[in-house]
């Protein structure tokens, strides 16, 4: 589906189902170097269990146009102008690691826009080493390697979100070329990184957050290390925590423990 939002097309996966207004939203915020495919089993799930999904590719990323966001504040801004554009007073809002930042300010800007909040391999702050800023700018296949590498707890996972036979690291270093060659203008590989690392208003973004939260943290996670969200996680004032046995990747490298522990708290709060 696409949306016009700020006067550029913007790409959203549905999971195959027409929007219906009468069931509640969830939008999939992707990180930095991925688009909407990372979240296929999540999203396909929901659409077809009573949820409309929306799963974005971020401006100036694969599908969507527009300049991509220089921070986590424009990118908030961006995810709440969807909202408009698609009819929305209120949805769930569901980001992995950048996305989980861009999630997080905008829960935080509009607390009553969002009904829950499933926050994905974050850490606050998100530091990004200067060794791979600048090599996202001077080698950036080096720094995807690199980026891949450190986002797995293995280079040989079980058959994993694609089903049996799926190279887990070689489609994801796929998808990393294939998004730095969607923007032959702006380097989103640099782009998306420097805003991770310069976001400072974690802290006070939850503090701000009043509906329920998810946190969602790989035990073996190299990029986004468990201990680095605690801040957050004892800054929340509704919080529930999943740790997942794998790495930073949790979408594709534990799709169905990632899948589990989203209807698990979904369901919950339904029921609620």
């Amino acid at each position: 589906m696409i949306y016009t939002v700020n006067g550029a097309p913007t790409y959203c996966y549905t999971g195959g189902k027409a929007f219906d207004a009468a069931q509640p939203t969830a939008i999939f915020i992707h990180g930095v170097l991925n688009d909407h495919s990372v979240w296929i089993l999540q999203t396909r799930y929901l659409a077809h269990h009573g949820w409309n999904v929306l799963a974005v590719d971020l401006p100036g990323h694969c599908r969507s146009g527009g300049e991509p966001p220089s921070s986590v504040e424009a990118a908030a801004d961006f995810v709440l102008a969807l909202m408009d554009a698609a009819g929305l007073e209120k949805a769930t809002l569901i980001g992995h690691s950048f996305g989980a930042l861009i999630a997080l300010e905008a829960t935080s800007r509009a607390p009553s826009r969002v009904s829950q909040l499933v926050l994905v391999g974050i850490a606050f702050p998100m530091r990004v080493s200067p060794a791979l800023l600048d090599a996202s700018v001077s080698a950036p296949m080096k720094a995807l390697e690199m980026v891949n590498v450190f986002s797995r707890s293995t280079l040989a996972p079980p058959p994993s979100a694609l089903g049996p036979g799926t190279w887990v690291y070689g489609a994801s270093m796929a998808l990393g070329r294939r998004v730095i060659a969607s923007n032959a203008k702006i380097n989103v590989f640099y782009t998306g990184f420097k805003a991770c690392d310069s976001y400072q208003n974690g802290l006070q973004a939850m503090s701000r957050v009043t509906c329920p939260v998810l946190f969602v943290l790989g035990k073996l996670d190299q990029m986004t290390p468990p201990k680095a969200a605690q801040a957050l996680i004892e800054l929340a004032s509704d919080a529930q925590l999943v740790y997942l046995p794998g790495g930073h990747h949790q979408m594709t490298e534990t799709p169905e423990e990632m899948l589990a522990a989203l209807i698990g708290f979904l369901t919950k709060r339904e029921m609620a």
